[in-house]
């Protein structure tokens, strides 16, 4: 698929090629929709957790929550 991207988008995609961090502009674009789909994530499990707090659902208690925090994005215990 080829597409056209807008100038500023190219100029955004560009200093990030030339930054180095990225083999192929496929491998930014791989990362860029990894984010986006931690992302979607995150807000869905926000929505949840709010609609089972308005529900009476008190929840997970805060020390698990950063343990689980903590694996699902690989956060070291000392940071």
């Amino acid at each position: 698929m080829i597409y056209q991207f807008p100038p500023d988008l190219e100029d955004e995609i560009n200093e990030r090629m030339a930054s180095g961090q990225y083999a192929s502009q496929d491998d930014l674009f791989r990362d860029a929709l990894r984010a986006l789909r931690l992302q979607d994530a995150d807000v869905i499990a926000v929505k949840e957790a709010i609609a089972d707090m308005e529900a009476g659902d008190r929840g997970i208690p805060f020390d698990q929550f950063v343990e689980e925090f903590r694996k699902q994005h690989n956060v070291p215990q000392d940071a």
